[in-house]
C-alpha cells in the first residue's frame, strides 16, 4: 500500500536572513542595555519599576526593524521619528500610572539622548560589516535573468540595488528580437533560451531569474527541465506588477503554493496585536479624557434639545453594516430624532457643534465602538452607506478599504484628506492614502498616526 503524499509539505517559506534577525533584537536589545547603563553610571538602583520599563520598550521594539540597507540618512529619520513615538507612548503609561516618580530625571533624559544615537551607530557598524562581507569573492553570486521586458530589467536592477547584495548580474536571456525587448535588456543579452542551460553549466551561474510571461508555460516547463540539470538555484517571478497588490503573500496551503494578490494585514498574530492594542491605548485614553468627554455631552445638551449621542450607520469591517456613535453637532426634528449628516457650513449645525467638529471633539465617542470591537483606533474613515454604493462604480479597488476595521483617524486623515470629500478626485486620493495603509501597516506606523492626529487636532486651524 502506497503512502498518501497529497498532504505532504512540499512548500516552505523562506527563512529569515541573519541580517532580519540581528535587527529584529538590536534595536530593543541596544534600548535595554543603554538604560541599564546609563542607570550604573548615575548610581541608580535598578528597583521593579526599572525592570518593568525595560520589559516594556523590548516588547514594544521587538521586532526591531531592518535598517541595514537603508541610507543613513533616512535610517536616522527613522530612528528618532520610531523612538520619539515610544517615548510618548511611555510617557502616557507613567502619566496614567503615575508611575514618573519612581524613575531618576537625569537618567531618563540621558537615556532618551543616548538610546537613537547608539541605535543609528549600530546600523553604521551594521553596514559596514555587510559591505566587506559582501565584498569577499567566496560571498559572491553570478546571476542572469531569462526574459529582457520590463519586468525582467526591474529584477535585474533589484538585483543590483544598493552595492551590497552579494550579487554580480550577468545579463539577460531572450528569443525575441531587438525590437521587442527593453532597451535597456538589450545591450546585455547573451542569447536565447535555448542557451540558458549551456551558459549557467559553462560560467558556473549561481542563480537564474525567469521573468517569462505566464502565457508561455511550455516554454518554461521546457527551460526548467533543461536548466534543472545544472547546480543554479532557480526562481519564477511572476508578472503582477500590473495588478494592486494588497498585502501580497506566499502560502502554503496543505502542499500547494498560493500566491496571496489582496489580503487583509491583521491574521495571525499581527490581529492579536491591532486587537489588544486598540483595547490598551482606547482605554488609556477614555480614562484621559473622561473630564472632556463629560464636558462635551454637558454642551451638546446646553445647545440645542435632543439626544447627546449621534448615532450613525456605516459599513465596517467586510462592508458590514455598524452603528458608529459621535456627539450631536446638529439640531433634531420636531419629534427629537437627529436629521441626517450635515456638510461644512450647514445651517443646521449648531455653534457649539460647528466647534466640536472643527476640533473633532465630536468623534471622541467612538473610543466606544473600538472596545465593543466595531472599530479601531487607526484605520479607514467609516464613509455613509450610501456613498460606499457610489463610490465602489467609480473608483477601482474601492471596498478594498473595507478589509480592515474603520477607524477613528487614518492615513489619508493625518495627510490632509480629513472631513467632506465633495469630489471624485478627493475621494480617489483618500482611498489609495488608505490602501497605502493597508500595504504597510505596523504598529509603529498606527502610533505615528495618533501623534500626528493629536497635534493636528491642537495645532492644525484648518482642521474640520
Amino acid at each position: 500500500m502506497f503512502e498518501d503524499r497529497s498532504y505532504k509539505r512540499t512548500f516552505y517559506s523562506a527563512p529569515q536572513s541573519v541580517t532580519s534577525l540581528v535587527a529584529a533584537f538590536l534595536e530593543p536589545t541596544v534600548s535595554v542595555v543603554t538604560y541599564v547603563a546609563v542607570s550604573h553610571w548615575f548610581d541608580d538602583p535598578i528597583l521593579r519599576a526599572s525592570l518593568t520599563l525595560c520589559l516594556l520598550v523590548f516588547v514594544l521594539t521587538f521586532p526591531g526593524r531592518n535598517r541595514f540597507r537603508d541610507n543613513m540618512v533616512a535610517a536616522g529619520i527613522d530612528i528618532v521619528s520610531s523612538w520619539l513615538v515610544l517615548l510618548a507612548i511611555l510617557a502616557l503609561c507613567g502619566y496614567a500610572t503615575r508611575s514618573l516618580q519612581f524613575f531618576s530625571r537625569d537618567v531618563l533624559i540621558s537615556w532618551a539622548l543616548l538610546v537613537p544615537v547608539l541605535q543609528w551607530v549600530a546600523v553604521w557598524i551594521g553596514k559596514v560589516v555587510i559591505r566587506r562581507r559582501s565584498a569577499l569573492p567566496e560571498a559572491r553570486r553570478t546571476a542572469v535573468v531569462v526574459g529582457a521586458s520590463p519586468l525582467g530589467v526591474k529584477v535585474a536592477r533589484a538585483l543590483t540595488t544598493g552595492g551590497d547584495a552579494g550579487i554580480d548580474f550577468v545579463g539577460y536571456f531572450d528569443d525575441r528580437t531587438d525590437e521587442r525587448v527593453h532597451v535597456d535588456g538589450m545591450a546585455k543579452r547573451l542569447g536565447g533560451l535555448a542557451d540558458v542551460a549551456s551558459y549557467v553549466s559553462t560560467h558556473g551561474i549561481r542563480e537564474v531569474y525567469i521573468t517569462l510571461p505566464l502565457g508561455s508555460q511550455p516554454r518554461i516547463v521546457e527551460l526548467l527541465e533543461s536548466v534543472q540539470g545544472t547546480t543554479a538555484s532557480l526562481y519564477f517571478v511572476p508578472d503582477v506588477f500590473g495588478i494592486s497588490i494588497i498585502q501580497g503573500r506566499f502560502e502554503d496551503v496543505n502542499g500547494v503554493p498560493v500566491v496571496g494578490i489582496c489580503e487583509t494585514p491583521f491574521t495571525g498574530t499581527n490581529d492579536l496585536v491591532k486587537r489588544v492594542s486598540d483595547m490598551v491605548i482606547a482605554s488609556i485614553i477614555l480614562v484621559l479624557i473622561s473630564p472632556v468627554l463629560i464636558a462635551v455631552a454637558i454642551g451638546v445638551k446646553l445647545s440645542s434639545p435632543g439626544p447627546i449621542i449621534f448615532r450613525q450607520k456605516r459599513n465596517g469591517l467586510d462592508g458590514d453594516e455598524i452603528t458608529v456613535y459621535k456627539f450631536r453637532s446638529m439640531t433634531t426634528q420636531d419629534n427629537g430624532a437627529v436629521i441626517k449628516q450635515a456638510t461644512k457650513g450647514d445651517s443646521r449645525i449648531t455653534k457649539f457643534g460647528a466647534f466640536i467638529r472643527r476640533t473633532s471633539l465630536d468623534e471622541l465617542p467612538q473610543f466606544f465602538n473600538v472596545l465593543q470591537g466595531r472599530m479601531s483606533i487607526v484605520g479607514p474613515r467609516p464613509h455613509a452607506v450610501a456613498h460606499n454604493q457610489m463610490y465602489r462604480e467609480l473608483i477601482k479597488a474601492y471596498m478594498v478599504r473595507h478589509k480592515v476595521k474603520p477607524g477613528i483617524t487614518g492615513w489619508a486623515q493625518v495627510n490632509g484628506f480629513r472631513g467632506e470629500t465633495d469630489t471624485v478626485e478627493k475621494m480617489q486620493a483618500r482611498v489609495e492614502y488608505d490602501l497605502e495603509y493597508l500595504r504597510n501597516w505596523s504598529l509603529a506606523l498606527d502610533l505615528q498616526i495618533i501623534i500626528r492626529t493629536v497635534r493636528m487636532m491642537f495645532f492644525d486651524r484648518n482642521a474640520y
